[in-house]
């Protein structure tokens, strides 16, 4: 029984969305199911997809939160 956790960061994926879609989320949660059959022969099922929305100011990279990272990096260009 396979437990897929998928994490995504909550900035939506288009403009003036915040978060992904219910539709996005079910694609998400389709492709990854059908992979595991396709690559591994688990049932869907069987599967267990979790889609984890991480808030913005909950993630970073560089040392820095991903606000102050993206800041730096557009006062480089």
């Amino acid at each position: 029984m396979p437990i897929v956790n998928i994490q995504i960061t909550r900035e939506g994926s288009g403009p003036g969305r915040s978060a992904a879609t219910a539709e996005e989320k079910a694609a998400l949660i389709k492709g990854v199911s059908q992979l595991l059959l396709d690559v591994l022969n688990k049932p869907l099922d069987a599967t267990f997809v979790v889609i984890e929305e991480v808030e913005l100011e909950n993630w970073g990279w560089g040392g820095l939160p991903v606000s102050e990272m993206r800041k730096q990096r557009g006062a480089g260009k």
